[in-house]
This record gives C-alpha cells, sequence and structure tokens, in this order.
C-alpha cells in the first residue's frame, strides 16, 4: 500500500522522457522526475522514495529525504507567511504548509518551531503547532528501564520537555543531562519513572550505567556524533588524539580503558565503537 508523506519502495513499471513511472497502486502510475532518476535505472528496479502530492495535487516521487515524514516531529524553519498560512523548509522544493488552523500563536519568517506532519482530509501533507492533540495520555505501555526514543521540543525551568516514541510527553530532568542536548535534537533515551496522572521522566543513561567523568563523556558525544564508530583507536598517534581532544594519548587509552570496562564501548582492530 502506498503510503503519501512517506518513504515507499516501488517498482519502476516503464520508462518515458520526463523519467520513469513507478507501481502506485490505487494511484496509477507515479512519476519520478528525470533529474532524479538513478544512473543506469530500468524497469523492474526497486527504488526507495518519498511519495508527496505536487503543486498541480498530482501523486509524484522523490529521491531526495525531507527533513521529516508524516507521523513525526522535527523542528524547522518559517520561510515565508502569506493568507493561506506559514510555509517551512523541509527539504524537498514544495514547502510546507502549517494552516492558520493548526497555528497555536501567529508565525513569523525565520522562526524555528516544532511540527507534527499529518495528512490532510484532501490527501495533503500538511504540518500543526498543536502537538497534544498528536500524543497520547496513557502511557500504561511504557515499563522503567525501557529504551525510548525521545525528541527534544524545548528547554523548561527543570530541564527539558521531550516526546517519546512519537506518541508521550515526557521531562528530561536537568541533572540528567550529561550531554548536549537542544531543542530539535533527536536522542536514545531510558524511561526513569512512571509519576501519577501519566506523568514520565526519562533520563539518556541506561538505568544502572555508572557516570562517567568529564573527558570519557566527551568520547562518547564524539562516538554518537559520528554514528557510532570513531577510527582513533588506543593505537593512533599521539598527535591525531591531541587534535581530536586536546589531551596526551596516556589519558585518553586511560579514558578508553575505563569505557570499555563500563560496557560502553568496544575497542576493535578498526577503531572505537559505540555500545
Amino acid at each position: 500500500m502506498i503510503e503519501i508523506g512517506k518513504t515507499n519502495k516501488l517498482e519502476v513499471i516503464r520508462e518515458a522522457e520526463i523519467g520513469v513511472y513507478l507501481e502506485g497502486g490505487k494511484y496509477g502510475g507515479i512519476l519520478l522526475p528525470k533529474n532524479e532518476v538513478p544512473e543506469a535505472c530500468k524497469k523492474g528496479d526497486l527504488l526507495e522514495v518519498f511519495i508527496y502530492l505536487d503543486s498541480d495535487d498530482y501523486v509524484v516521487a522523490s529521491t531526495a529525504r525531507p527533513l521529516v515524514q508524516v507521523d513525526e516531529f522535527a523542528t524547522l524553519t518559517v520561510a515565508e507567511v502569506n493568507d493561506t498560512g506559514a510555509f517551512l523548509d523541509w527539504g524537498l522544493p514544495k514547502q510546507l504548509l502549517v494552516p492558520y488552523a493548526e497555528q497555536r500563536k501567529a508565525l513569523e519568517p525565520g522562526q524555528r518551531i516544532t511540527v507534527r506532519l499529518y495528512l490532510d482530509n484532501t490527501g495533503r501533507i500538511a504540518a500543526s503547532t498543536k502537538l497534544d492533540k498528536f500524543l497520547k495520555n496513557d502511557a500504561s505501555e511504557l515499563s522503567v528501564g525501557d529504551e525510548v526514543q525521545m525528541f527534544v521540543v524545548r528547554k523548561n525551568d527543570i530541564g527539558f520537555s521531550v516526546i517519546l516514541e512519537d506518541k508521550y510527553w515526557a521531562v528530561l530532568h536537568a541533572k540528567d543531562v550529561f550531554r548536549t542536548v537542544r531543542p530539535g535534537h533527536k536522542r536514545k533515551g531510558y524511561v526513569k519513572r512512571l509519576l501519577e496522572h501519566n506523568k514520565i521522566d526519562v533520563m539518556l543513561e541506561k538505568p544502572g550505567y555508572a557516570k562517567v567523568d568529564d573527558l570519557s563523556q566527551q568520547i562518547l558525544d564524539d562516538l554518537e556524533d559520528r554514528g557510532g564508530f570513531s577510527a582513533l583507536s588506543d593505537k593512533a598517534k599521539p598527535e591525531d588524539i591531541y587534535q581530536q581532544f586536546g589531551i596526551s594519548k596516556k589519558s585518553y587509552k586511560m579514558a578508553l580503558g575505563s569505557l570499555k570496562k563500563l560496557g560502553r564501548i568496544d575497542i576493535a582492530a578498526d577503531g572505537i565503537h559505540l555500545k
């Protein structure tokens, strides 16, 4: 089944001068424009494409990846505002509309806002700043210690308001923040407490993990930013270590040893892997 506003894997069913057509089920052949067709693409190939409605409301495909898909949250920049609503940059040529009815307060160009994507009653992709109506009040399916995906919405007096699994509000307390966290960030976290009235506290570290010192945390943050791997192993050149962290090779090796004992990293022949 084709899902508008999401990435789909579709088969090439025919070629044309303007691009290729993909099997679109009830939508018929869906055009992937010529300038986005992969080299050597042919009939029968399966392509991963994002499906959306173009300016003329035709269902079209794109190999570009927007910053967010339908049923997800994201922090985006307002590009312009007109009589229809506010329009956001989201990585595709056709900007994303936030209708006036879906704005909690008036928006201005250049403003960074958190939105949820949805399909309106005509099948068009739109965004809303009214986040509460997309979230659940019942957190009974969660348990303390559960690993969750967090989306950081905003800073508050006690830490950060976050959304878990695109479903629940939760609080990440400042005392549990040991790495850089900003609105718009996506982070892995863990359920710390389930409180009355379905309130949820979360933390960045797995419950029971020992806290690490500043240098070790710096190494963990660097690994996370690199997608979980760094070639800067305990056998790296001292000058490379100093350039990256401003420390001696001895201090670096001691920190790596500590992280390995804590079960936070693996040290392999090709480098350091985040566990």
